[in-house]
């Protein structure tokens, strides 16, 4: 029984197709020159033959050996117009269609014996006897990346041959046999064991081949990944570095002139201090917001969920955020509702405050609204803004790192660009859908729908949101 097609150890269904597309790839780009060999040997076995042998057999022979050389050709050509280069389970199914066409060249070469064995001269049939020979030795290198292939070749090629030799030892003539009739047997035996057991050798070191390179080809493709997240990584880094001597030199900058200014004249401190405490403020919000990084790629985010009144919640946040629109001359409005929602809050308050101080940053003047809506989702928080706007050809980088839109809007050059990629990391966390629209000039609404959520759903998208940040090409 013939062992089947297999790998030298386990591997994963990728895998094989891809090595067995590949074996299948090489018998096949070998197979117009094996073909041509055997094509150009019919016309010097008809010469060999024609005066010795019976010849319509001879004929018919010729005939049937030309028609399978022809099948296959157009089996060759079939493939490279339709399945070279290609792997897997289409190619698999030509190759499974067409296995039959070697068998029933062995059946047909090997057949050839009835024509010259034990009938014509000495000479020309062992020239006819080495053409069999060379077939079974040549499948060892042209068939033996298919084991399946290679099995059905020189066993319909070793079963014709000693059927034959049998039959005209116990038949045909049967007292009148020499030793070299049999020693003729047991040589066709032992030819036909040694090239399975070649083929088979051979097929391992194909099929090892083979697995190496798909390995070192997938390694490769992972160091090629891992490479370009290095090189990412160092680009956000090149970027921080950037953006933090720019953003934390101005406050801290302001910081050393107003104590300076104050030290030297002291009767200044009610003008003085409240542009420290400003000044102050904005060193924290930078800092917070490289915390928040922090703490968001390293997954040392701690999620705690549970129930959250909304207007309570938006409340708090407006008498934060309050003073600092009315420091702009802009109007916070609170619209809300009645609601409870399932959410981590201190994330869910960093979140809102992120969007709100966004709004407020962005907003020269009119106002900022607040509101919470109740929807058959569960609750949603919506804020609006009359600020500058977002371009379409930034809507989408806005939630990236360090991304900062162009200077030509008014409020962009404070920050590190982190506070929307922190809100969309966060929402994401917690599997609230945040959208936005935006209309540059007319200003910009996000709007957080509050879906629940469990502590195990949130930590497990934690975890994705920091695989996918690590694994990103």
């Amino acid at each position: 029984m013939n062992p089947p097609d297999a790998p030298s150890f386990p591997a994963d269904a990728a895998q094989q197709d891809w090595v067995e597309s590949r074996l299948i790839t090489a018998i096949m780009d070998n197979a117009g020159s094996a073909l041509a060999a055997m094509a150009a040997t019919i016309p010097v076995i008809v010469v060999l033959l024609y005066r010795e042998a019976w010849l319509p057999g001879l004929l018919a022979w010729a005939g049937a050996a030309t028609g399978i050389c022809l099948l296959r050709l157009a089996m060759i050509a079939r493939y490279r117009r339709h399945y070279a280069g290609t792997t897997g389970p289409r190619l698999l199914a030509f190759w499974q269609r067409c296995l039959w066409a070697w068998p029933a060249s062995a059946l047909i070469w090997g057949g050839s014996m009835l024509l010259y064995f034990g009938r014509g001269q000495t000479e020309n049939e062992f020239v006819c006897m080495m053409v069999l020979v060379g077939m079974g030795a040549a499948s060892v290198s042209v068939l033996s990346a298919s084991l399946r292939c290679f099995y059905h070749f020189t066993n319909a090629l070793g079963v014709t041959v000693t059927t034959l030799l049998l039959y005209d030892l116990l038949v045909m003539d049967p007292f009148n046999n020499d030793l070299r009739d049999y020693a003729m047997l047991v040589l066709v035996l032992v030819f036909w064991g040694l090239i399975r057991v070649g083929g088979k050798r051979f097929h391992r070191v194909q099929r090892s081949s083979l697995e190496l390179q798909y390995h070192n080809n997938q390694l490769i493709e992972s160091l090629t990944r891992q490479t370009q997240t290095a090189l990412d990584a160092v680009g956000i880094k090149n970027r921080f570095l950037a953006s933090a001597a720019h953003d934390i030199r101005q406050p801290v900058h302001a910081l050393g002139l107003y104590a300076d200014w104050l030290s030297s004249e002291p009767e200044l401190v009610r003008e003085i201090a409240p542009k420290i405490v400003e000044s102050t403020k904005a060193v924290n919000a930078l800092f917070d917001s490289l915390f928040d990084l922090a703490r968001l790629d390293s997954g040392k985010i701690r999620i705690n969920i549970e129930q959250i009144d909304v207007a309570k919640l938006l409340r708090d946040l407006e008498l934060q955020y309050r003073p600092l629109a009315e420091a702009k001359g802009l109007r916070l409005r609170l619209h809300v509702v009645p609601g409870q929602a399932t959410s981590d809050p201190i994330l869910l308050q960093r979140i809102l405050g992120n969007l709100i101080a966004n709004a407020v940053k962005y907003t020269a003047r009119g106002g900022i609204l607040v509101a919470s809506r109740v929807t058959r989702r569960g609750m949603r928080i919506e804020i609006w803004d009359t600020g500058v706007g977002i371009a379409p050809e930034h809507q989408r980088e806005i939630f990236r790192e360090f991304y900062k839109a162009p200077p030509s809007h008014a409020g962009t050059e404070d920050g590190f660009g982190l506070g929307l990629y922190i809100v969309s990391r966060l929402s994401n966390i917690l599997g609230h859908p945040l959208r936005m629209s935006s209309r540059p000039g007319r200003g910009t609404v996000f709007r957080l729908a509050l879906e629940g959520t469990d502590a195990a759903q949130a930590d497990a998208r934690a975890v994705a949101s920091l695989a996918q940040l690590v694994n990103r090409p």
